[in-house]
């Protein structure tokens, strides 16, 4: 590595602080005229006395484990203001220049800002710059460096060692004003520490988290405990009724609910219809006083089985049908007399008419009732006169819950099979 005295950076920082020029040349003779770097040889500094370097010089500021040349970091200095995608154009246009006889380095962001903060003196230290051979703390580095800053003449090496050790005479001035320095701290000084941090004694605490057991016991465990097991109480599934989506049917999802729940019919189509004709799903709640007295149950009016999963014709409890063997196509027993041997089904039709042929060949299984006809069919009430109504609607609900009972329906589930 140069001596203090002819220390590129040094040079080069003291003559940008002083101001004096700073030369191209292609030799080391006094008399040597000023060339453009891509035909320079040497760099001539002029302050504080005549120097020529090699601007193949490797410096102190090392990028990458690799010591970076005089002429990288005057050209870097000269494109200062230059902002990175035009400073990289400007080097590969210069390394064109040389023709393969050297290659000017392309400083990243943060090191190209690093080293022009160095050389102008806003900064004492830097990351990138290795301390002179003589100076193993870097104290002597910044002592020249801050000298250089102000234009002085770099101090000998001898000079700075021995006035770092107490054997020459260093300024008691210089000395007071070394010792009141506060060390900066960058970026990754800041992020790394001052040392490394000791998380061992973490593992203590962690072990009495992970020693713990879970609040909440995994549900694979609560079966092989008889106890629990008995204490759990399973969902009742809600029976399902079936309605027939016939045009020509009685009951419809319009007015069904109607019926079953307040015995009163009304025609589908009609005003005082208060389900709406677009739902494609019903819930009505009554007690079954047989299978259970405290809690109602709720049961589901479908007219289709588009959405059914196999399961659920275990819990189908009735049919209405109006005779039409079309109904039947997609439903699990498509044959109407192997439907009928599991749920019952049920015909509404009007007073004093004679049910269709198909529904007196299913004979029993198809429960049979018959409505009086609507009187009053422009009215928006409900005719008071329809008394009968409720018969019929009791007469299903006890066949209905006949069959349930048959079928194995209880308090907290539901028959496993028709």
């Amino acid at each position: 590595m140069a001596p203090i005295d002819q220390d590129p950076l040094l040079l080069l920082r003291q003559s940008i602080a002083s101001g004096s020029a700073i030369i191209p040349t292609a030799s080391d003779e006094a008399s040597a005229a000023e060339v453009s770097l891509s035909q320079a040889t040497h760099l001539t500094f002029t302050s504080p006395a005549r120097i020529s370097l090699s601007i193949d010089t490797p410096t102190r500021f090392v990028s990458n484990d690799t010591p970076v040349d005089l002429r990288s970091i005057y050209f870097a200095w000269l494109n200062r203001e230059v902002a990175i995608p035009e400073y990289n154009s400007y080097a590969s246009q210069l390394n064109q220049d040389l023709g393969g006889k050297a290659q000017v380095h392309k400083f990243a962001y943060i090191e190209k800002l690093d080293l022009i903060t160095w050389l102008e003196g806003a900064s004492e230290e830097s990351e990138c710059i290795k301390p002179l051979a003589a100076d193993k703390d870097g104290t002597a580095s910044a002592a020249t460096a801050a000298l250089a800053s102000k234009g002085a003449a770099a101090p000998t090496a001898g000079a700075a060692a021995s006035g770092r050790s107490g054997k020459g005479s260093l300024d008691p001035r210089l000395a007071s004003i070394y010792n009141s320095e506060r060390k900066m701290g960058n970026r990754n000084s800041v992020l790394r520490g001052i040392k490394p941090t000791d998380f061992s004694h973490v593992r203590k605490f962690a072990a009495l988290f992970m020693a713990k057991k879970p609040l909440h016991p995994s549900s694979s465990n609560i079966p092989s405990n008889p106890a629990l097991a008995s204490h759990q109480k399973q969902k009742r599934p809600d029976p399902i009724i079936l309605l027939s989506p016939s045009a020509s049917s009685l009951l419809r999802m319009s007015n069904i609910k109607s019926f079953l729940e307040t015995c009163q019919y009304v025609p589908p189509n009609s005003l005082t219809a208060n389900s709406s004709t677009m739902a494609n799903m019903l819930h009505i709640n009554r007690i079954m006083k047989d299978i259970d007295a405290n809690r109602p149950m709720r049961f589901i009016l479908v007219e289709g089985t588009e959405q059914f999963k196999p399961e659920y014709w275990n819990r189908v409890v009735a049919i209405f049908t109006t005779g039409q063997t079309w109904q039947f196509k997609n439903y699990k027993w498509s044959n109407p007399n192997e439907l009928f041997r599991h749920v019952p089904g049920i015909y509404v039709g009007w007073r004093g008419e004679q049910p269709p042929e198909s529904v007196r060949t299913w004979g029993h299984r198809v429960m049979n009732v018959a409505v009086d006809r609507w009187s009053n069919p422009g009215t928006t009430t409900v005719d008071s006169s329809r008394w009968r109504d409720r018969e019929a609607v009791e007469g299903i609900w006890k066949a209905i819950e006949n069959n349930m009972r048959s079928k194995g329906w209880k308090r907290d589930q539901a028959p496993s099979s028709i």
